[in-house]
């Protein structure tokens, strides 16, 4: 597997996350944002048009916790793992 393939798997994870931890009427916000970010992001790896310009996933934890301060959800682990595989390939 590439970095690539991991990084795609990496988002599927986030996503999986946040839909099961949270139902649309909670996805507001900022939680709404990364959500949005994250599925276009997943959109732009199944297209290969994964690019840094417009791949937007960094900051997401840090954004989240700006608003949320919820420091022991797993969700914060799985985002920051795929924001270090988003900086390994566009190093």
């Amino acid at each position: 597997m590439n970095k690539k393939d991991d990084l795609y798997a990496q988002v599927k994870i986030v996503l999986k996350l946040i839909e099961e931890k949270y139902d649309v009427n909670q996805r507001k916000g900022i939680l709404e944002l990364i959500y949005k970010r994250y599925s276009n992001a997943l959109q732009l790896l199944e297209k290969v048009e994964m690019n840094k310009s417009n791949f937007f996933i960094l900051g997401g934890v840090r954004a989240y916790l700006d608003s949320y301060s919820d420091y022991n959800n797993p969700l914060l682990n799985e985002m920051h793992k795929a924001e270090i595989l988003f900086e390994e390939i566009f190093k």
